[in-house]
């Protein structure tokens, strides 16, 4: 971690900002009780400044669970509900990646293969090219990597003396199973790009991108782009175009197992293009659609159809296959970068499915099994955690602060992970999912923290190291809250960044 000495002083003080809190009701009301242990004077002044924030009258609703750690001493500086079974949004992909990273190791990389049983005849394959992926989910615009993979996956196919393909391009998605929403993931948001469905092949995230341009005037019609076109999904545009004065809104409707999408909403009259991301129903069959074109536009022309393998295929590691083209994904140390950083939720469904490929296809029911047995080897309570999905969508997940702080706490012992873990996570004030939070005080550029969304869910978990240079471990989740998630965001970041104010001497 780094130590915040040497960062300007807040400008705006924790006790202002917990005054604001309170008087947001106008009214006090009892501290929460907290564990009691043997503490200095400054130690019980910082319960008590914590308790200030949490107890503030407009959170009477909210279930607040708190846990804050010293990793120096192992002291526990405060606790709030932290045994307490709590929603964690994406705080769960902090287990997720937990037990990938030490499961998988850092260096673990996604295999895709371009493979056939027929043979080479005058630059002709004659039958089937067949596409096998085991789950990489880097295959999008990110850095590029989607142009330079096929453009690897051309050069491999010419080199091995291939420059048509005869038969179907064919997509085998089969090294996961065929669940690819996560169990509790709501109907209403499961049309938008952040609920993308997760396949053993997936290009670009599994989502298209929308654009949609209003008209002229009032009441006019306006103009839907997608980007890019190998989708698969049927637009249904009952987007109106609103007046100049309205604000802007879009609600996507798309039903599981189904490609249409119904777009309702208005876009005021002179305003930007709005730009949203949509899932798709059919990852598989979006990759190979989009590999076809590709490797068409680099000279390799697949005379068949593009195609989702099915059970009467030879399966993807067939003996008679011959591997034409392997390509490797980056590390998972890049890849749960962009995990952590953005909190992509494919990437996490993903890796829980690949945990659960030991004996068949992943599934996210065998990859459960997996997180819950590192934990155990970690001496860890697996009874704290409820999980579903790998990514925190699912309201049928629960954890326990406790439990968030353990893993935390291991992470950061153990030499094989904390740098590599650190290195995932958004830096307050800098980048990531909290670039836009501390800004201007001691935890800005100090604070390495994992955030979580779900309605009426926010959480933020990580390290924040004290002006003395001591690294301290936390989890603050609040679950049931009637106030806007800017409240809940504001005494989260008064708390934290009063624990940056703090010193080793308590």
């Amino acid at each position: 971690m780094t130590s915040s000495s040497g960062l300007r002083p807040a400008p705006r003080a924790w006790a202002a900002a917990a005054l604001m809190l309170l008087a947001l009701n106008g009214c006090t009301r009892a501290r929460p009780a907290v564990t009691p242990s043997p503490a200095g004077s400054a130690t019980r002044i910082l319960r008590a400044d914590l308790s200030r924030v949490f107890a503030a009258p407009l959170f009477g609703h909210a279930l607040w669970a708190v846990k804050v750690q010293s990793l120096r001493t192992g002291e526990v500086l405060y606790e709030l509900n932290s045994a307490r079974l709590v929603m964690p949004a994406s705080n769960m992909k902090i287990v997720t990646l937990a037990a990938a990273a030490d499961r998988l190791g850092w260096d673990y990389r996604f295999e895709t293969t371009l493979a056939s049983a027929a043979p080479i005849e005058e630059g002709v394959l004659a039958g089937d090219l067949v596409i096998v992926g085991s789950g990489d989910p880097s295959i999008n615009e990110r850095d590029g990597r989607a142009a330079a993979v096929f453009d690897e996956w051309a050069a491999g196919l010419r080199a091995a003396g291939v420059h048509a393909v005869a038969g179907d391009l064919v997509a085998d998605a089969r090294a996961f199973d065929a669940e690819a929403l996560g169990a509790g993931w709501s109907w209403d948001y499961l049309a938008y790009g952040y609920a993308a469905p997760v396949g053993a092949l997936q290009f670009g995230e599994d989502l298209v991108r929308l654009t949609i341009a209003p008209g002229a005037a009032p009441g006019d019609s306006v103009t839907v782009g997608v980007e890019p076109d190998t989708g698969g999904l049927t637009i249904v545009n009952r987007v109106t175009t609103g007046a100049a004065s309205d604000q802007p809104r879009l609600d996507l409707r798309r039903l599981p197992g189904q490609s249409r999408l119904e777009l309702r909403g208005a876009v005021p009259a002179g305003a930007e293009p709005l730009v949203r991301t949509a899932s798709v129903d059919d990852p598989a069959a979006m990759f190979a659609h989009a590999a076809r074109g590709a490797l068409a536009a680099r000279g390799i022309d697949i005379r068949g159809e593009a195609r989702v393998a099915s059970d009467a295929d030879e399966p993807g590691q067939g003996p008679s296959l011959q591997v034409l083209v392997s390509t490797q994904s980056p590390p998972l140390s890049a890849i749960a970068t962009v995990l952590m950083k953005v909190s992509q939720n494919l990437y996490a469904e993903t890796l829980l499915k690949t945990l659960g490929r030991d004996d068949g296809p992943g599934s996210a029911e065998r990859g459960r099994e997996a997180v819950r047995d590192v934990l155990a080897g970690w001496g860890l309570d697996p009874g704290a955690l409820v999980q579903y999905d790998g990514s925190g969508l699912s309201r049928y997940n629960y954890v326990t602060a406790d439990l968030v702080v353990a893993i935390l706490k291991h992470l950061h012992d153990d030499a094989r992970h904390r740098e590599p873990f650190l290195a995932t996570l958004p830096i307050g004030g800098r980048d990531g999912s909290i670039a836009g939070r501390f800004t201007g005080t001691l935890a800005e550029d100090n604070v390495r923290a994992k955030t979580g969304t779900i309605a009426n869910v926010r959480a933020l978990s990580g390290y924040v190291t004290t002006r003395d240079g001591e690294v301290l471990v936390f989890s603050i989740i609040a679950n049931n809250f009637r106030v806007t998630s800017s409240v809940i965001d504001y005494a989260v970041d008064t708390a934290v960044e009063r624990l940056a104010a703090i010193g080793t001497r308590r």
